[in-house]
């Protein structure tokens, strides 16, 4: 895209973003900033309107307290939430309706819940895949066992303007649309979500929170990269920051596995019948042997990717298959998808992925998004050919105008933390969708264009999270943690998050550190070995 055309895109956001209200950060209208009675009770918010907006509020209604156990965590997680969840006004409607070019209806839709009890704070919660549906504005992302709405804040969550399923991509056909999942309809919910709290309670939100995983992730990013007065702090998680890129990632995957994979009736490869379920043992005891210790401890799980070298050649046999070993071609294979693609000069055109063993949960899990034991990956927009022409890939990815718009990967953030802005990335170590690796890569750039890694971290942390999957779960990973609670304490009382206890379902009883990078948690010697307290964060 031409500096031209991104100039005048940009322009083009700036006048839709500020055209409700004022962008400057913390600021809403004139009036509620001067202070004006509260609306008096939840049924009333129908009737609120927010000159010049186009807002209207379609269903506001008091939700009583619902008892710890019966709230479902979220959309993709059979999980009920731990805790109860205070009574609350919850408010739905839209913004800009519209009728696009292909005659369908578009708006911004929109849920905001509001807690009787409010503790002053605002988080937008991120959304998910393409969005396309308005999930409910609960903010339990990286909030352990207690979502935001439980705390007290007041919560927002948006479907970016269009109606859909996760990843039907239909919409981006439409202008508008396309332009408002890749960035403006995050800016105009936040400036209205802001002065719908101002209306209801008579007072702005006295701090501001973004959290997100995924599209989620994304969307964090770019809160802090294109609207940086906005938020206090912001929680990215497993950013899908650059999908064009790691479709090339998981695509070349996917060929090195086809290449070796045997013929199905109709003369097509089957990935699937790559590796058994017992080679997939042999391949996560073997990762385990190599790099299960390099944190002071052998319990199932890798503190220190970086230090993780493991050669699937340890695992070739010397003769015929067997059950204790696997054909070159299995283990050229995994060396190549591990290692990730490169262009025809060499250079690395996504990143490598860790070895982890979340990856090898068996079929119709994380394995088969990644490894070959499942359908398509449905972020992946071409399915495997035989061979890959990187270069041409790369080249269609850069001249794709929606990537162009999606990807945030714009490193000056001098404003945001200028006036005091954290961020928070974090990213499952067996992540089948997006490498660990590519963000922490994107970390690693951003901390060099504003002060140095010592300087950013006044300011910014990463994690890595061990044996995670997207966003969540895996067979051998500790995916519950507070990181809401931490970056509150650090915007508001300058308590910089060390790292964070984390616990999960996989292994009951057992607690860890995740520690900011560069550090990863390692065993003192001695000490309960399933107590955090008896890790330390090391380089």
């Amino acid at each position: 895209m031409t500096n031209l055309k991104k100039t005048a895109l940009f322009g083009f956001f700036i006048l839709l973003t500020l055209g409700i209200a004022s962008a400057a950060y913390g600021q809403v209208s004139s009036a509620s900033a001067g202070g004006i009675a509260p609306v008096q009770k939840c049924a009333d918010l129908v009737n609120l309107k927010i000159p010049p907006s186009t807002m209207v509020i379609t269903k506001a209604e008091a939700i009583p307290t619902a008892p710890a156990g019966t709230v479902r965590a979220n959309a993709l997680s059979p999980d009920m939430i731990a805790v109860a969840i205070p009574s609350y006004c919850r408010a739905e409607g839209t913004l800009d309706p519209r009728t696009g070019f292909d005659g369908k209806p578009y708006a911004i839709g929109f849920a905001i819940a509001l807690p009787d009890n409010w503790n002053g704070r605002f988080l937008f919660q991120g959304g998910g895949g393409l969005n396309g549906s308005v999930n409910p504005p609960l903010g339990g992302q990286a909030a352990g066992d207690a979502p935001a709405l439980a705390r007290g804040f007041a919560v927002v969550s948006t479907d970016t303007g269009h109606k859909g399923a996760v990843f039907d991509a239909a919409f981006m056909k439409d202008q508008l649309a396309s332009l408002n999942f890749a960035y403006i309809a995050v800016g105009r919910v936040t400036v209205l979500a802001k002065e719908i709290i101002a209306q209801y309670y008579g007072q702005p939100a006295k701090h501001s929170y973004y959290d997100g995983c995924s599209t989620g992730g994304r969307e964090g990013m770019l809160m802090s990269q294109r609207y940086p007065t906005y938020f206090d702090g912001i929680i990215s998680g497993d950013p899908a920051m650059r999908t064009g890129y790691s479709n090339i990632g998981l695509t070349w995957a996917r060929v090195a596995f086809a290449q070796i994979a045997p013929k199905d009736a109709s003369g097509k490869p089957d990935p699937t019948k790559d590796f058994s379920d017992g080679d997939k043992k042999l391949l996560a005891d073997a990762i385990m042997k190599t790099c299960d210790e390099k944190d002071g401890l052998k319990d199932g799980m890798i503190f220190n990717p970086q230090a993780c070298h493991f050669d699937p050649d340890v695992l070739k046999c010397k003769g015929a298959k067997t059950d204790s070993c696997l054909t070159s071609q299995q283990t050229g294979a995994l060396e190549k998808a591990f290692s990730g693609p490169k262009d025809s000069h060499g250079n690395q055109v996504y990143s490598a992925f860790p070895w982890d063993t979340g990856y090898l949960s068996g079929a119709g899990g994380p394995f088969g998004s990644f490894l070959p034991s499942g359908g398509p990956n449905p972020l992946a927009s071409v399915l495997p050919p035989a061979n890959m022409d990187i270069d041409n890939l790369v080249a269609g990815v850069e001249a794709n105008e929606n990537q162009t718009l999606t990807d945030t990967t714009f490193t000056n953030l001098s404003t945001f933390f200028g006036h005091g802005g954290k961020l928070v990335f974090y990213h499952g170590t067996s992540d089948p969708v997006f490498s660990p690796f590519d963000t922490l890569a994107y970390y690693e750039k951003m901390a060099a264009a504003n002060g140095g890694a010592d300087a950013v971290t006044s300011s910014s942390r990463f994690y890595f999270v061990p044996g995670m999957n997207h966003c969540q779960g895996g067979p051998a990973t500790l995916d519950k943690f507070d990181l809401l609670g931490a970056v509150v304490s650090w915007v508001e009382d300058g308590t910089a998050p060390d790292f964070v206890v984390a616990t999960g379902k996989a292994f009951p009883g057992r607690s860890r550190p995740l520690c900011a990078y560069p550090k990863h948690a390692q065993y003192k010697g001695q000490g309960n070995p399933e107590d955090a307290g008896s890790f330390e964060c090391v380089k």
